[in-house]
């Protein structure tokens, strides 16, 4: 699966959870080749003949696996430090076919807690059947949308742990600003929630994956919409503060995975501040303020 290859099906996206079987294609590719810069031996199978299939069918599905790969090594790299650091319990809010609680080097002790919609976790339940997971893995079915029933999940896990940390992988581009702000608040309101990694795209990226795959997207429901121009700084008022920031294609190019010529594009210094209508997306690390 380096490169999704096509099925002859013509399975398209459904709704938003049906972007993690599209993002399982990805590291299945990357964890095929020889230089691999992670491994996921469950990606291919959660990914399935329908993850490929929507691969082929978005508009430019299969453009950018240099962007999938980078996120994920970046999500793992950060996750490894703040394990190290202390960490004894990892809350992934819309968790997806994730298979990190399998994938990864955890102390058993951890407590690893999934949060998605029920259909999405049943569907990787029975693909993982059989297989053990490495740490204390929990899964809770739950609509993230739902303000209420979030806080008291949140409420409930601040008890259980000292140093909780939040995984937010491909999930703020679907929500709203003033969503993102108030799922921002209701994490800083627990006292343990003490870190937070996410991802983000500046606006003039997320503009160009309106006109591409996100048009396909919006018509299932899943409509591209968090790009914010404050860039990390957004969060500052909502209680949380950038302390690293990795651009992914500066991270792939010391991987040699993107096209030659965006290889010498991220060759260019970074300019600071906020990205503004330069096409920029990152992985970024976050301490309550």
């Amino acid at each position: 699966m380096a490169e999704a290859q096509a099925t002859g099906g013509q399975a398209v996206v459904r709704n938003i959870s049906d972007t993690a079987r599209w993002a399982a294609v990805f590291r299945a590719g990357e964890t095929e080749r020889a230089d691999a810069i992670f491994r996921d031996p469950y990606a291919e199978r959660l990914a399935g003949k329908m993850g490929v299939d929507i691969a082929n069918t978005l508009p430019e599905g299969n453009s950018h696996a240099w962007a999938w790969v980078a996120r994920t090594y970046l999500f793992d790299k950060f996750v490894a430090q703040e394990i190290e650091q202390g960490t004894d319990m990892v809350v992934n809010l819309a968790a997806g076919l994730d298979a990190r609680p399998y994938r990864m080097a955890l102390p058993a002790s951890l407590q690893w807690i999934e949060v998605d919609l029920p259909e999405i976790l049943t569907y990787k339940e029975g693909i993982l059947a059989n297989e053990k997971p490495v740490c204390a893995l929990e899964r809770v079915r739950t609509d993230l949308s739902d303000g209420s029933a979030r806080r008291a999940l949140f409420a409930d896990l601040d008890r259980r742990a000292n140093r909780i940390l939040i995984l937010t992988e491909g999930l703020l581009i679907y929500l709203s600003a003033e969503e993102v702000a108030a799922l921002a608040e209701d994490l800083a309101a627990c006292a343990h929630f003490q870190r937070w990694i996410m991802d983000l795209a500046s606006p003039g990226l997320l503009r160009m994956m309106q006109r591409t795959t996100g048009k396909k997207l919006s018509a299932v429901g899943a409509p591209f919409k968090f790009g914010p121009a404050e860039g990390p700084a957004f969060f500052l008022p909502h209680a949380w503060e950038p302390i690293d920031v990795k651009g992914l294609l500066k991270t792939a190019t010391r991987f040699k995975r993107p096209p030659f010529f965006l290889r010498l594009l991220a060759r260019l210094p970074e300019q600071k501040g906020p990205a503004g209508n330069r096409p920029w997306s990152g992985v970024c690390l976050f301490q309550k303020r």
